[in-house]
């Protein structure tokens, strides 16, 4: 059996293709596709979808669903969920209206909390599965274009807590460090934000003894803390980043033009508009924890999804 899940955020836009037994096992991954669509762009300041973004993000849809079809893949087995963006505007029908035209199926537009539960289970699930032994109290942090999900859990899998909050690399780009490159401060004004969202973010920090990132802005500054010559998963997956390291890299990133950003190999040239930001959440996060080091794990709510489709479930809220 074949299956597709997509996941929608407010900067990037994925598929994932798989095969696999839908009564269970691990399924074999078919192709794994990355675009930045920024559907989220101005969504802050408007509460609305811009026909531009609309437009991007329709484009990209247009070409999964060849690939989806290419693969012969079910109407039944394709999922797509939306996040942060989607939850937050008034024109939402449009969206949703042109993902079923294009898919066959409506997106399911989850809450911030599923979405940490799922990035939770698809990161712990691939860093087992790569021999990489975890310590508890695990906390996975998922910085996305709109907001950044929280989840602490046990390495077995088990969830003990959730939140989300609305601040991610595109939001706070446009809202609060909009200078190329940003001014101190801007910075200063970020890191306050940041802070603040923290402080009411009710999450016991002092007791995480393991910290995982998942998604674009972690991936990508590990990537360049290793000086990839190009993106490569492999080397990214289960790798771990000193803190002192991650301070030092967030601090480098903000005083840096999207032009000098984009020269880096590795990095995604539409992420260097925005990966100031999330690197500032990162290093923000990172002075409230006393752990080795942020670990890097490429799986995430994208692998989830794909296991819906592949069981022809719906997600469950």
């Amino acid at each position: 059996m074949r299956a597709a899940g997509i996941d929608c955020g407010t900067n990037s836009l994925r598929l994932l293709l798989v095969e696999g037994d839908p009564a269970g096992g691990a399924p074999a991954e078919l192709s794994r596709q990355l675009r930045i669509v920024r559907l989220g762009e101005g969504v802050d300041a408007t509460g609305e979808f811009s026909p531009a973004a609309l437009e991007r993000t329709f484009s990209v849809l247009d070409e999964y669903a060849a690939m989806i079809r290419a693969t012969g893949v079910d109407p039944g087995h394709v999922r797509m969920v939306a996040t942060s963006a989607a939850r937050d505007v008034r024109n939402r029908d449009r969206f949703i209206d042109g993902v079923r035209e294009r898919l066959g199926v409506a997106p399911d537009v989850i809450p911030g909390r599923r979405e940490a539960e799922l990035s939770f289970t698809g990161a712990v699930g691939g860093l087992h599965a790569a021999g990489v032994d975890l310590t508890g109290p695990v906390l996975v942090t998922d910085v996305g274009g709109g907001s950044t999900e929280f989840a602490v859990g046990d390495p077995d899998g088990t969830v003990r807590a959730l939140t989300s909050l609305d601040i991610g690399s595109v939001r706070l780009r446009e809202r609060t460090m909009p200078g190329d490159p940003p001014s101190s401060a801007e910075i200063a004004a970020t890191r306050d934000l940041v802070d603040r969202a923290l402080d009411e973010s009710g999450l016991d920090f002092a007791a995480v003894r393991e910290w995982v990132g998942v998604a674009g802005t972690v991936t990508s500054l590990m990537a360049a803390h290793l000086d990839l010559p190009d993106y490569q998963r492999d080397r990214i997956h289960g790798a771990r980043m000193p803190l002192d390291t991650l301070q030092a890299l967030a601090d480098r990133f903000c005083t840096r033009t999207v032009e000098q950003l984009r020269r880096i190999p590795s990095l995604h040239p539409r992420r260097a508009e925005v990966i100031s930001a999330g690197a500032v959440i990162l290093e923000r996060i990172s002075r409230r924890l006393d752990v080795p080091g942020l670990l890097v794990s490429e799986t995430d709510i994208l692998d989830g999804v794909a296991a819906w489709a592949l069981r022809g479930d719906r997600p469950v809220r």
